[in-house]
């Protein structure tokens, strides 16, 4: 505790000492006449303010509790913290308050300490200024949002993610996205299924959120529906449980499929048989036989949607025997007329396959490439079935394995 200088003693004016009225001790002349220990032992600014308190934190989602039922987000020594320290004492609105900070202590000892520095008019005009420490025991609690996600029992709205395909690579693409921008965090828990995913929620405002992330970042359409769980005729609240259900485009990255002849040609007259080069935002199709290229959104697909006709586990490993470059090429791709023999006949048949491929920059003679082949292949499509001179094989990539085209150089 202590004076705050008066301003003839800032001005450094010389003043003439007195006697303080309590213990005789010469002082400096003040409104109180008092010293400052005689005046410590007579007024206590800081009475009213208790210095312990107590914090409740959440394990669960490292938050403090600021009454009534806010729970806020607060790091050690911040400025979050410390509102939250000071909100809890009752009495400051009676002082002013000057400073405040945090004093160390251990991360692990559940104590947290606030130095405070207070202000108060005493004796007439006479403004004491005093320093104490408020120290905050840390106690553990549950909000009711981890209590939800302990429960593993209750929810208010789901999202149902599915794409209908023998396997899952565009799932597992969404999964790193989801972990990329932690999208998945306010779910009370996934659930896998066998063609997607089920993410519960507690609010239905996280369900949404999901819903337009889902929408913004792959192609897919949504729809939203709810179930009526109970209904109060007296106030007229009704109480309800909604399901987002989200639906991924059958296609996946190489997969071949064969476009409807009027999809075909609203896209740019790009051939009907196409393979998908790339899932992102939309469907990028790429034409082997010409290299054209086109981005197929997801408003398309579903106005006019169709199915794969070959995925990936049903890709033939072919070796290349002859490849003669084109003219033709972009940015991405270079249009070569390729020969190709299976490679489990290799040395056994003198017969060539002849294809056009778009990958003519990355295949050599003796190398492997992956493809599909529609002679022994078993189609059942419409459109397929009305191409006229469709392609024997179409090559999706070069160089499968690395040790296999080594080996057969040699």
């Amino acid at each position: 505790m202590e004076y705050l200088p008066s301003e003839q003693q800032q001005q450094n004016v010389p003043l003439h000492l007195i006697v303080c009225c309590q213990c005789g001790t010469p002082i400096e002349p003040n409104p109180a006449n008092t010293c400052v220990a005689c005046v410590r032992t007579l007024v206590d600014i800081t009475e009213g303010i208790p210095k312990q308190g107590t914090l409740h934190f959440c394990k669960g989602c490292e938050r403090y509790l600021q009454p009534p039922s806010t729970w806020v987000t607060a790091p050690l020594e911040s400025h979050e913290l410390l509102a939250v320290c000071l909100k809890r004492l009752n009495g400051l609105n009676k002082v002013h308050l000057v400073d405040a900070g945090f004093v160390w202590t251990e991360p692990h000892s559940k104590r947290v300490k606030v130095k405070l520095t207070v202000q108060k008019e005493v004796f007439s005009g006479a403004i004491l200024q005093q320093v104490f420490v408020v120290e905050y025991v840390v106690h553990g609690q549950m909000c009711d949002e981890c209590h939800r996600r302990e429960a593993k029992d209750y929810w208010n709205s789901v999202v149902q993610v599915r794409q209908k395909v023998s396997h899952k690579k565009t799932l597992f693409y969404l999964e790193q996205l989801l972990l990329k921008h932690q999208t998945h965090q306010p779910a009370l828990r996934v659930k896998g299924n066998r063609y997607g995913l089920d993410f519960f929620f507690a609010h239905k405002q996280e369900a949404v959120k999901l819903v337009e992330f889902l929408v913004a970042v792959i192609p897919c359409h949504s729809k939203a529906s709810r179930e009526l769980i109970s209904h109060d005729t007296h106030n007229n609240t009704y109480n309800y449980k909604h399901t987002f259900s989200v639906e991924i485009v059958p296609i996946c990255k190489d997969s071949l499929v064969c476009l409807p002849l009027k999809l075909a040609q609203s896209l740019g007259h790009i051939g009907q048989l196409v393979l998908c080069h790339r899932i992102s935002t939309s469907v990028q199709l790429v034409d082997p036989q010409t290299i054209q290229t086109v981005d197929l959104t997801s408003q398309v697909f579903w106005r006019t949607p169709f199915v794969s006709l070959c995925e990936q586990r049903q890709l033939v490993e072919f070796f290349v025997v002859q490849i003669e470059l084109t003219s033709v090429a972009n940015s991405k791709f270079v249009l070569a007329d390729c020969w190709v023999t299976r490679l489990k006949e290799l040395g056994t048949t003198s017969h060539h396959i002849h294809t056009r491929t778009h990958l003519g920059h990355l295949l050599h003679p003796g190398d492997v490439a992956l493809g599909y082949d529609l002679t022994t292949t078993n189609v059942n499509d419409t459109n397929f079935d009305k191409l006229k001179s469709p392609p024997d094989v179409v090559s999706t990539s070069s160089g499968h394995v690395a040790m296999v085209t080594l080996f057969q150089r040699c």
